[in-house]
This record gives structure tokens, C-alpha cells and sequence, in this order.
């Protein structure tokens, strides 16, 4: 079984996505986005990794497609962290929009085709970001679009998608 839930900013997608595999008694969480050396960020990974079982075992990694190959139950939070640490390790945020799609294209192919051929329970968490405003700057509305793209086709690959908004999840 593959879920791919989706949301807004603080809508409860994690908890939603953790509440997935609760019965589990080990789960392969991976934390695909950035590493920075910034306080604000590193309380909210202590924040997220105080909610999770101990049993949990944590994976930092931006390669995503071998995050999925692992046995057993894998929750992946999360995609657009993913994307942000996949532009930003290739150096590619002020490149041409085409070679940035292309980039990007390429390895979220190789990640579905992992998600795809996974015998284990797959919840991957991302971000709805289709229901604002433009973004100001070109690297926002890049974000946007390419992370836009990165969730079809994630979804796609999955067997359900669910909305969590103010809370409240809708199986799509």
C-alpha cells in the first residue's frame, strides 16, 4: 500500500501520515530535506522526532530513491523538503527552468520507479502548494511548479491520496 498525503503548512499532514503506520513496530522514517545549521530548524526536526516511537529508526538522506529500497514499512517526510535539497545540492535554482525540470524530472522517475517496486507499506508526506497566490520571485514560483509535477506523479504512483486540511483528512 502507497499514500501520498498532501496538505498545507500546519494542516496536520505528518501526524496524519505517522497515525498510517502507528501499529507498526519499526518504521524506516526518512528526512529527505536539507541539512542546515540553523536553530529554528533543527528544533522542529527534535520536535518531529519526539513525537515518533523510539522503535523508529530516522534516515537523513537526499537520495530518495535508495530511502525506499529497504524491507518493511517506510515513511517519507518530506517532498518538497526533497526537492528543495535536490535543487540545492546540484547548484541549480538559477539555471534555466528547462534544465532544472529535467534534472528534477530524472529523479523523481527514479523514485517512483523505487516506490513503485516496494513490497512494504510506502506513506510519503508533501506539500500542497497550488492553492496560493503566485510566488513573487522566480525561485518561488519554480518551487512551485516543479514540486507541483514531483506530486502527480508521486500520486499516481500511489493506490490513495489524502488531503489533510485544518486537521481533517479527505481520501481523494
Amino acid at each position: 500500500m502507497r499514500i501520498l498525503v498532501t496538505g498545507g503548512v500546519r494542516s496536520g499532514k505528518s501526524r496524519h501520515a505517522e497515525s498510517l503506520l502507528a501499529a507498526e513496530r519499526s518504521v524506516t522514517y526518512v528526512a529527505p530535506g536539507p541539512v542546515l545549521d540553523d536553530a529554528d530548524w533543527q528544533a522542529r526536526i527534535a520536535a518531529h522526532r519526539a513525537q515518533r516511537p523510539a522503535t523508529w529508526a530516522t534516515r537523513e538522506t537526499g537520495d530518495l530513491a535508495a530511502a525506499l529500497a529497504p524491507e518493511g514499512p517506510v515513511l517519507v517526510d518530506c517532498l518538497g523538503t526533497w526537492l528543495t535539497r535536490l535543487v540545492d545540492d546540484a547548484g541549480l535554482w538559477e539555471a534555466p527552468s528547462d534544465e532544472v525540470t529535467a534534472y528534477v524530472e530524472r529523479h523523481t522517475a527514479e523514485a517512483v520507479a523505487a516506490l513503485t517496486g516496494r513490497p512494504g507499506r510506502t506513506v510519503l508526506v508533501t506539500n500542497e502548494v497550488g492553492l496560493g497566490v503566485v510566488p513573487e520571485h522566480r525561485s518561488g514560483r519554480l518551487f512551485r511548479d516543479l514540486l507541483g509535477t514531483v506530486n502527480q506523479r508521486v500520486g499516481a504512483a500511489c493506490d490513495e491520496v489524502h488531503l489533510v486540511v485544518a486537521g481533517r483528512v479527505l481520501r481523494l
